[in-house]
């Protein structure tokens, strides 16, 4: 079910009337009626796979309780490598199995081998590297001790299966989400408020520029051999804003409709595009699973101390292992590498961790220097996301290769160029409104003409407005495929 479909429009509201006013003063029943409609939701794609995440939700929730009677270490491994082989070999096989053996396939093949074995036709579950990574911190923080495991099994399966963040994120921890789920929620008409900005800002996101901004990128990738350099750029531009536009606004979407529910979710973006270096940046985008691979991998691996070598190794490894997190293709391993390439100068010069703060906080413009910052960084940042974009390496190459042939600039000529200068001036819109909300938890958390009324309602109306004229072709969350 799609945030931006009318399914969702009207699942919403039923599960809120229900929730709120037939059960608002039965834990155990919200609870219930959570599982139900997370399980109702994700069904709704495909009911098959609903079985993945009851047999993950039993795996964990037994490993939880089993880690708490285990008396001795080695039990305790034990039983952490079951959750992490289960959990795993599903995302191994439905994620990768394909990868592998092609890879396999290809690499015998290049030594004059011929390697019979059949590629599957495997559906992705949708949202399995998501889920997955939130039911391990479960067993990851009950065997470090860090949070005590639960007995309440509706709770725990509310918890793995949370609609709102189910198949897009925020990855949550169980050390901050699942407490949520013990204590009984009352209806905060502050917070629900809040909730709705949220949703309709990434309602905008999504509907008017993720979808608009897909269909020129989509456009100039799909035949980018025959377009001149700036024509390129300018797909790479607009791709760069649709991915923003589309997770940053399920994000919105997921964090505003938990609001509604008396839930607090993790914040997953702050406003990346205006960061000062590629360190700044990953500080800034999917803050959820930047967190996940830090606290879970990086650490454990030594972090950054230790010798150069070890900085060096543990850098190149987060950052592969998040692009493969992404995807069963060479190009997010790539994407990931050229990242670590980009982090690590910053790493090894201990500049890594100078822009912790807001850029320009408490000004109104940035200084030169921020300006300059932000841009180089920006434009790195588009560079990468072409290797994201592209079918394989070599188009990605190519593509790259067409940006930088000089002899080939020429004037940008593509059939939505008319479509894509409107697009253009709503992504300003778009980064206007986040620059001046920049210091907040969502762009639309304190608007600066919030004392006035009218001008708050007028630029909501507006807002939808925009929504109804500029509604792009439906497109599916980017992140579903991960």
């Amino acid at each position: 079910m799609l945030f931006n479909s009318l399914d969702f429009a009207i699942f919403l509201p039923v599960v809120f009337v229900l929730y709120w006013f037939l059960f608002r003063t039965k834990l155990q029943a919200q609870n219930l009626l959570i599982v139900a409609a997370s399980y109702l939701f994700y069904g709704w794609w495909d009911y098959r796979f609903l079985s993945l995440i009851l047999f993950s939700t039993i795996v964990d929730y037994g490993v939880g309780l089993a880690l708490n009677n285990a008396n001795n270490a080695i039990k305790k491994k034990i039983l952490l490598w079951i959750s992490i082989s289960v959990n795993l070999g599903f995302l191994g096989f439905f994620k990768y199995y394909n990868f592998f053996l092609d890879n396999f396939h290809n690499a015998f093949s290049f030594f004059g081998y011929q390697l019979n074995a059949n590629s599957l036709n495997i559906i992705l579950p949708v949202g399995i590297s998501f889920y997955t990574f939130q039911t391990l911190s479960y067993t990851i923080d009950v065997y470090r001790g860090n949070l005590k495991p639960t007995r309440n099994f509706i709770s725990f399966a509310a918890f793995v299966s949370f609609f709102p963040q189910l198949v897009a994120g925020p990855i949550e921890r169980a050390t901050h989400l699942l407490p949520q789920f013990y204590k009984i929620r009352k209806f905060d008409y502050t917070l629900a408020v809040l909730g709705s900005r949220q949703i309709l800002w990434g309602l905008f996101k999504k509907i008017v520029i993720a979808d608009n901004s897909a269909e020129i990128a989509n456009q100039i990738f799909n035949n980018s051999d025959v377009y001149s350099g700036p024509t390129l750029l300018i797909g790479a531009f607009f791709f760069t804003f649709q991915i923003y536009g589309d997770f940053s606004g399920y994000s919105d979407i997921a964090i505003g409709t938990s609001r509604l529910f008396g839930f607090d979710l993790m914040k997953n973006f702050a406003y990346p595009y205006f960061s000062r270096d590629i360190a700044e940046f990953w500080r800034r985008w999917h803050i959820s699973l930047s967190t996940w691979f830090r606290d879970y991998l990086y650490i454990p691996l030594g972090g950054s101390r230790g010798g150069t070598w070890l900085k060096v190794r543990n850098t190149f490894i987060i950052f592969l292992v998040s692009g493969f997190w992404h995807g069963a293709n060479w190009t997010f391993i790539v994407w990931g590498g050229l990242n670590a390439i980009y982090f690590l100068p910053l790493l090894l010069l201990k500049r890594n961790r100078v822009h912790t703060d807001v850029v320009a906080e408490g000004k109104i413009f940035p200084s030169p220097r921020e300006i300059l910052a932000m841009g180089s960084t920006f434009l790195l940042t588009v560079l990468a996301w072409i290797f994201f974009r592209a079918e394989n390496v070599t188009h990605a190459l190519s593509y790259i290769g067409g940006i930088f042939e000089f002899s080939n600039w020429t004037v940008p000529d593509f059939t939505e160029i008319n479509h894509a200068v409107i697009i253009f001036y709503l992504i300003i819109f778009l980064v206007f409104i986040e620059w001046l909300g920049r210091e907040n938890e969502f762009a639309l958390e304190k608007i600066h003409f919030a004392p006035y009324r009218s001008l708050r309602w007028g630029f909501y109306m507006a807002v939808i407005l925009l929504m109804f004229i500029y509604t792009g072709n439906q497109q599916q969350f980017i992140y579903f495929q991960f």
